[in-house]
């Protein structure tokens, strides 16, 4: 059970990192501020509550547990995340999609950005990835955890299945999954454009514990990967299906894939941020 002076500073961060995100994007009229929103109660919980990690930042992770992101155009949060959790200076995030800026569109691990163990936003590819590098944490007898996120929408591309099939049948037993189940794709709603169907019971089918979580929601989402946590060394890997709304936080944007990839203009920046508490100042 989270303590409530615990979940109130989360909240704090939250809304500071929501704040860099409108920003970063607003600032070169470029990126994707809607699943980032949507996520932001996700990567505070793990960076600044449930992950062991280091922001001094070595490349193989050894006695960490690591996070991959695999729909890499939410980069925005991530690189929020990692400059406020102290990976980099937290001014470096007026880069964002600049000329000659280690914060690129999709993140990447040519200009060594700490925190980046692997380029990613060619969807489809993180949960292989990730699987991977859990399996390197078992030969290495390493019991830290391998935390991955993919889209829903990404859930069509056909080399997430081949993944998911994997898994279990190697005993991948030190990942959590999770799926930004938020209904909505750049062309529209997800089950419009090719519906997923039952998730829940594919994932089990494949083999795969599952979970299912409000994930704006700190304290539901924290205590189900604290739940995750304990279903890991059983034999299979963990599943978190996480609803959440694309656009969170800002109510001109909540629900609507029409956020996906747009940038608020000057006047819908003032009213969003209008919407979000300064509580670590802005960069």
């Amino acid at each position: 059970m989270i303590q409530e002076d615990k979940l109130e500073e989360l909240k704090q961060k939250a809304s500071q990192v929501r704040r860099d995100i409108l920003r970063m994007v607003h600032e070169v009229q470029s990126g994707h501020p809607g699943g980032s929103l949507g996520c932001t109660e996700l990567f505070v919980s793990l960076y600044f509550h449930i992950m062991k990690h280091d922001p001094s930042f070595n490349m193989e992770g050894k006695g960490e547990d690591m996070f991959f992101l695999s729909n890499g155009h939410i980069s925005p949060v991530w690189y929020s995340t990692l400059a406020r959790s102290g990976y980099f200076d937290v001014n470096e995030l007026s880069t964002f999609r600049k000329i000659d800026s280690r914060l690129q569109g999709h993140p990447a691990t040519e200009e060594g950005l700490p925190g980046i163990r692997v380029a990613s936003g060619s969807l489809g590819q993180g949960l292989s990835v990730a699987i991977g590098a859990a399996l390197a944490k078992k030969i290495d007898g390493d019991d830290r955890n391998v935390f991955v996120l993919t889209g829903d929408g990404e859930l069509q591309e056909g080399q997430i299945w081949e993944a998911a099939m994997f898994a279990p049948n190697n005993k991948v037993d030190n990942l959590i999954a999770f799926v930004d189940y938020n209904g909505q794709q750049i062309d529209g709603p997800v089950d419009q454009i090719n519906d997923l169907r039952d998730l829940h019971a594919k994932f089990e089918s494949f083999g795969w514990q599952v979970l299912e979580c409000q994930g704006n929601d700190f304290k539901e989402l924290i205590g189900t990967i604290e739940k995750a946590r304990s279903m890991t060394g059983q034999g299979s890997p963990v599943m978190i299906l996480m609803h959440t709304i694309m656009g969170k936080g800002v109510d001109f944007m909540e629900g609507s894939h029409k956020w996906h990839g747009v940038a608020p203009d000057d006047d819908e920046l003032e009213k969003a941020l209008a919407q979000l508490e300064e509580t670590l100042g802005d960069y």
